[in-house]
C-alpha cells in the first residue's frame, strides 16, 4: 500500500522565537471494540465487524481526545502529523488542532498494516513523540514499524491505552495520565526517556482463557513513574492459603438469592474454584446460591441482570492495580452505576497490594464522572475476616 504524503518538512514551526513541539498522532479507531461484548480484543479476521453488530461502539477517539485535550492551553505550540480520517485527522478537527495529514489509508476500513505505514512516514519525519491509541496489537505494529525504519534509538513513542489488554510498558496509566506527560513535554519540563517492553498475547488463546504472553521488542517511551504503567504481572497467586482465606471470607459473605457479578482474574478464579464452578478466567460470570447463573456475560447481558442486591467481586491487575477499564470492559460505566459502589467487592492479598509501592489502585472506565465518584478508599479483602483500606485514584492525578 503506497503511503501518501501531502507535507514537506523544510523547518520547525515557531512561535515568539519557541521552536513547537513536533508530535506524531496514530488511532486505532477499532482497538477495544470488542471488549464490552466478550470477545476478549479486536484482533482476527472480522472480529470488530462481529463486535459491532452485537452492539459494541468504538472508543478508541473518545479515549486519544481526553489526553489531547489536555494541550488546549498549548494549541499553538505544537504541530501534529496524523493520518486521514478516525486515525487521527477526524479529531484533530474536532478539536481545533492545526495539523498536516502524513498517511492516507486505502480504505474506510482501517488495517494494522494502516498503522504500520503511518508509524513509518513518522518515524522518518524525527518528530519529538509519536503518540498513539490502542492495544497490545498496535503497539505491535508500532513496534515493528520503528525497527523497520532502522531510527528506533531516535524515536520515541507514548500509547494512550484503549485496547482490551494492556499488557506492554508503553502505556501511560489512562488516557488522562498520558495528557498529563504531553503537557510536561510540550512545557520543556525535563522528562526521563527510557526503553519499556512491548508485550503481546494470543488472542485466540485468550478468548480460551489461556494467557501466553510474548515480548516482541521494546521502544522508548517517557519513563514518569507516576504516570507510565509497569509491564503486567502474569500468573497465579503462589500462596494458596491466602486466597482460600479470602475465598472462604467471600464464600461466608453469599446470602441466599443474592446474584454475585465474578469479574477476571486469577485472584476471582480462586473463588470460584472452592465453590467448585466453571470459571471464564479472563471475562465475567454470574453466580446466585452459589450456583452458576451465566457464564462469560457481556454488558448487555449484565445490565438485565443486575437488581439492587447485587454485587461485584473484582480484583486488580498486578503490577499495575487497574481494577476497572483493563481487560473487563463488559463491566461497562453504565453496569458500574446499576450496581454502585456499595456493592463492589476488591479481593486481593496484601502481597499484591505491597508491590504496587504505595500507588493507588486505578479505575479507567471511559466515564470520568463515574471515575470520580469510584475514587477516595475502599476495603480491599486480603482474607478471612481481613481487610484493609486502600486509596483509589482516576484519570485526574
Amino acid at each position: 500500500m503506497p503511503i501518501t504524503s501531502d507535507i514537506q518538512i523544510e523547518t520547525p514551526t515557531t512561535h515568539k522565537g519557541k521552536v513547537n513541539f513536533k508530535l506524531g498522532l496514530i488511532i486505532n479507531p477499532i482497538a477495544g471494540v470488542g471488549g464490552s461484548v466478550g470477545l476478549k480484543g479486536s484482533d482476527g479476521e472480522n472480529t470488530a465487524e462481529l463486535a459491532k453488530s452485537l452492539g459494541a461502539e468504538e472508543k478508541a477517539n473518545a479515549r486519544a481526545s481526553i489526553a489531547l485535550s489536555m494541550l488546549s492551553e498549548h494549541i499553538n505550540s505544537v504541530d501534529i502529523f496524523t493520518v486521514a480520517g478516525d486515525m487521527g485527522q477526524t479529531l484533530c478537527q474536532q478539536l481545533g488542532f492545526a495539523h498536516s495529514v502524513v498517511y492516507t489509508p486505502g480504505s474506510k476500513v482501517t488495517t494494522y498494516e494502516d498503522t504500520e505505514n503511518a508509524a513509518k512516514a513518522m518515524a522518518e519525519l524525527n518528530l519529538d513523540l509519536i503518540l498513539f491509541a490502542g492495544g497490545d496489537g498496535t503497539a505491535r505494529n508500532i513496534c515493528a514499524a520503528v525497527e523497520a525504519s532502522g531510527i528506533e534509538e531516535h524515536t520515541t513513542v507514548l500509547g494512550i491505552p484503549a485496547g482490551c489488554k494492556i499488557h506492554s510498558g508503553v502505556y501511560a496509566i489512562t488516557p488522562k495520565a498520558a495528557g498529563r506527560v504531553l503537557q510536561m513535554l510540550v512545557s520543556g519540563e525535563l522528562v526521563t526517556v527510557s526503553d519499556a517492553d512491548v508485550m503481546d498475547i494470543d488472542e485466540e488463546k485468550f478468548r480460551q482463557g489461556i494467557v501466553k504472553a510474548r515480548r516482541y521488542g521494546e521502544l522508548s517511551v517517557p519513563s514518569e513513574l507516576r504516570f507510565i504503567q509497569n509491564v503486567k504481572m502474569g500468573g497465579k497467586e503462589s500462596d494458596e492459603l491466602v486466597l482460600a482465606d479470602i475465598a472462604a471470607h467471600v464464600i461466608e459473605l453469599m446470602e441466599p438469592e443474592q446474584t454475585y457479578i465474578m469479574g477476571s482474574g486469577s485472584t476471582v478464579a480462586y473463588v470460584m474454584e472452592e465453590l467448585g464452578l466453571d470459571n471464564t478466567l479472563l471475562g465475567v460470570d454470574v453466580i446466585q446460591d452459589q450456583g452458576l447463573l451465566k457464564q462469560d456475560v457481556i454488558a448487555r447481558e449484565l445490565l438485565s441482570i443486575i437488581d439492587e442486591n447485587t454485587k461485584l467481586v473484582i480484583t486488580l491487575i498486578g503490577g499495575q492495580g487497574h481494577i476497572f477499564g483493563r481487560g473487563n470492559q463488559q463491566l461497562s460505566p453504565e453496569v458500574l452505576k446499576k450496581i454502585g459502589k456499595e456493592n463492589i467487592l476488591v479481593i486481593a492479598t496484601k502481597t499484591k497490594l505491597k508491590a504496587l509501592n504505595g500507588r493507588p489502585l486505578i479505575v479507567d472506565t471511559g466515564d470520568l464522572a463515574l471515575d470520580k465518584s469510584l475514587s477516595g478508599h475502599i476495603k480491599v479483602i486480603t482474607g478471612y475476616h481481613d481487610q484493609v483500606l486502600y486509596p483509589v485514584g482516576y484519570e485526574e492525578l
